[in-house]
């Protein structure tokens, strides 16, 4: 394929996610891709075709259906519609459960978590700590994944399984603990001017209960992400 056409593929399966529907999923956004592709077909009656076929409902996290667009380009290329049909059933639900608490349930409230961190200090950088933290991430899942995607075909899922995000997820949420933590030892501080009472030490010493809290919640079944906002919470009661 040419490069040019590649790339054009890949940078439409960035908006895949904008003209989601609950009736096809992102099959609209999946379709719009692949139009560049579809276009070289020639004959009218196989355009359509591989618009109808590509409308069809099709749901994975929006990061890892980059890696999915890849593969199915270059099958179609080759002209085996019916394999691109079953890798995109296959691997949607399989993706899903990887990229959904990789992304959504570890990196995120952990980019979150240090950017609130740094916000309650005062530094204004924030914002660009969270956004240096998250994007490379899923720019890396995308562009790479895509590419591989496209050059392995049909074993693209080579490339998912040799990020093996779920043990790196694993990694990230217990970094997450211990930024939590000194989320909630920053709150305490932060807190202390208006609590005159709350000497320091027993300060810390609350911040290293709900550190043990947070873990023991963990490990309950408790959401990161739930774990985070009550952490939120707890600093905007004690900055009161």
């Amino acid at each position: 394929m040419n490069r040019s056409v590649l790339w054009n593929i890949f940078l439409r399966s960035l908006t895949i996610q904008a003209s989601f529907t609950f009736t096809r999923m992102q099959a609209l956004g999946f379709a719009f891709a692949l139009v560049p592709l579809t276009r070289r077909i020639g004959d009218p009656c196989g355009i359509a075709e591989s618009l109808k076929r590509n409308l069809r409902v099709f749901n994975t996290h929006p990061y890892l259906s980059a890696p999915v667009i890849g593969a199915v380009a270059r099958i179609e290329e080759e002209g085996d519609a019916a394999a691109a049909e079953h890798l995109k059933k296959a691997v949607m639900g399989p993706y899903a459960a990887i990229g959904d608490p990789f992304f959504w349930g570890a990196l995120r409230p952990f980019s979150a978590a240090v950017a609130v961190t740094l916000a309650l200090q005062g530094f204004l950088v924030a914002p660009l700590a969270f956004l240096v933290l998250y994007d490379p991430a899923h720019a890396w899942i995308r562009g790479k994944g895509f590419f591989a995607g496209y050059r392995l075909g049909t074993r693209s899922i080579e490339f998912i399984r040799g990020a093996d995000l779920p043990a790196i997820a694993g990694r990230i949420r217990y970094a997450s603990l211990v930024v939590i933590g000194v989320l909630a030892a920053v709150a305490a501080e932060a807190g202390s001017d208006s609590w005159g009472f709350l000497a320091e030490i027993p300060g810390k010493a609350t911040a290293l209960v709900l550190v043990v809290l947070c873990g023991m919640g963990i490990r309950r079944g408790i959401s990161q992400v739930t774990v985070l906002y009550g952490a939120a919470l707890l600093c905007v009661a004690l900055s009161i």
